[in-house]
């Protein structure tokens, strides 16, 4: 993977959203393609979520490199990846970003991606490949947000969620930056510290603080 400086030039890419009947609670989803595919190297912005970056391009497609590890195609970057970047020559790309607590109902509780880099389909299964599959033959943006929302539902129908404890706990986090006091969280929630560190490590992968 080539390093480069240069910021990313967005002027030659169309970004899609879903209409709001597709959006769903945690879940943030954009599509993005190039007009005329060529060599792009970006460094890729980091952001409190357990981001899927799915590769729809038909040629050479992603290239992704973090902590000295390197691979090809879609790829799951957990929280706090470190410095992250993908390059190759893009045409078409899904960017789906799950909050930590929609993450492990998607994902599973045993799923620890916390400062990790991983090819997609080591995270999602035997799935991936018809799945990706699907997302690429789809006809337009809104069936791919469609196809990756029902993807995303079926994997959680069997799955226990995050406890509502931890969950609110990730949101107060979040909000307060950082700066809430773990006491203060516990107590807002009605557990002990020791409690609350050790189902929030447990579910989510990374502690409170």
């Amino acid at each position: 993977m080539l390093p480069s400086d240069a910021p990313p030039d967005w002027t030659g890419v169309d970004i899609a959203v879903p209409a709001p009947p597709v959006r769903l609670p945690g879940i943030s989803m954009a599509g993005f393609r190039q007009h005329v595919p060529s060599f792009t190297d970006i460094a890729m912005v980091a952001h409190p979520s357990v981001t899927l970056l799915i590769d729809l391009s038909e040629g050479e497609g992603i290239q992704y490199g973090a902590h000295g590890r390197q691979g090809h195609g879609s790829f799951v970057a957990g929280l706090l990846p470190g410095e992250l970047r993908a390059s190759g020559r893009l045409d078409e790309c899904l960017q789906i970003r799950l909050e930590p607590a929609v993450a492990t109902a998607v994902l599973g509780w045993s799923t620890d991606l916390s400062g990790r880099v991983e090819s997609f389909a080591d995270v999602w299964g035997r799935d991936a490949e018809r799945n990706e599959e699907e997302l690429r033959a789809a006809g337009s943006w809104d069936e791919r947000f469609a196809l990756a929302a029902g993807m995303l539902l079926r994997r959680t129908a069997h799955r226990r969620p995050v406890d509502p404890e931890v969950a609110r706990t990730w949101r107060r986090t979040l909000s307060g930056r950082g700066r809430v006091r773990v006491d203060g969280l516990a107590g807002e929630v009605g557990w002990s510290r020791k409690h609350l560190s050790a189902r929030f490590t447990a579910q989510l992968g990374i502690t409170p603080k």
